[in-house]
């Protein structure tokens, strides 16, 4: 009897395993996990530089209700890199639909953190069908900005991220992102995860996101769109999202910083869990 216990758990896990590596894109490995059995689907996009470990604190509360997929993009975490060193959102949007299909859902709603707000209209724009909602995650909703510029139209060129001022460089911004009242742990997590991606990832994920930027989609969804924002942020546009997305939420959470998800995971798992439940699909 013991002989024979370990052939349906090899089993198990080499299931596991196929399942695990199934998503490509363009050839390049795309590493996502999924938790819940539940028959609404919701995908969870990390920023810049950042991974799928972004969303520890969200994946087991929505759980209960939902099916959780969270995914690394090309370059990042545990996925696959572009082999001509190019990215776009373009790509990004294209691994998310390689794990959706994968996945054998149809209808999801996507949370984009940082720029993964990019990647999740990039992919609306693709695949707008598969699409029930949207939650911005403190990142730009409105993609147009004059000359590719930052939000408010000034002009904005990411500094150089390769070397070792570029190194120094990344670390300049990520501590930027932290207020006086981000826990010591979340910053310690923040910057060993952003920290430790490629520099070809920080340099040409950087690049893809301002040349999104500086294209232009004035079409005119109708579909729920929630903006979960940090303390006083300057990612958000309500009034100029809401020309695109006329469903569009604001809120911001008091006494959090550009990673408020990890910040104050309670109070941000209750308000996107609110949002969720009145999305239709």
């Amino acid at each position: 009897m013991l002989n024979r216990l370990p052939l349906p758990c090899a089993l198990v896990f080499a299931l596991l395993a196929a399942s695990a590596s199934a998503a490509t894109v363009d050839g390049i490995p795309i590493h996502s996990s999924s938790t819940g059995n539940a028959s609404r689907t919701i995908i969870l996009v990390h920023g810049w530089t950042c991974d799928s470990t972004s969303w520890d604190a969200q994946v087991p509360a929505l759980s209960k209700d939902y099916r959780v997929i969270t995914l690394d993009l090309p370059g990042h975490g545990k996925s696959g890199a572009p082999k001509d060193g190019k990215f776009t959102m373009a790509l990004f949007a294209r691994a998310i639909e390689a794990v959706r299909a994968e996945a054998r859902t149809d209808k999801v709603v996507l949370v984009g953190h940082s720029m993964g707000t990019p990647v999740i209209l990039a992919y609306t724009q693709l695949y707008p069908q598969h699409v029930a909602g949207l939650v911005a995650v403190d990142g730009p909703v409105v993609g147009p900005r004059p000359n590719g510029g930052a939000p408010g139209g000034a002009t904005f060129q990411p500094p150089n991220m390769t070397g070792p001022e570029g190194l120094k460089a990344r670390e300049g911004m990520i501590r930027g992102m932290f207020v006086a009242t981000t826990p010591q742990a979340v910053q310690d997590k923040v910057l060993k995860m952003m920290l430790g991606a490629p520099e070809a990832t920080a340099a040409g994920a950087m690049q893809a996101t301002f040349a999104w930027m500086a294209t232009t989609d004035t079409t005119v969804r109708t579909f729920p769109v929630l903006g979960l924002y940090a303390d006083k942020s300057r990612a958000g546009n309500p009034e100029g999202s809401k020309t695109i997305y006329p469903a569009f939420e604001y809120t911001e959470i008091p006494g959090t910083g550009h990673f408020l998800m990890m910040e104050k995971p309670q109070e941000f798992n209750a308000r996107l869990s609110t949002f969720l439940a009145k999305v239709k699909y």
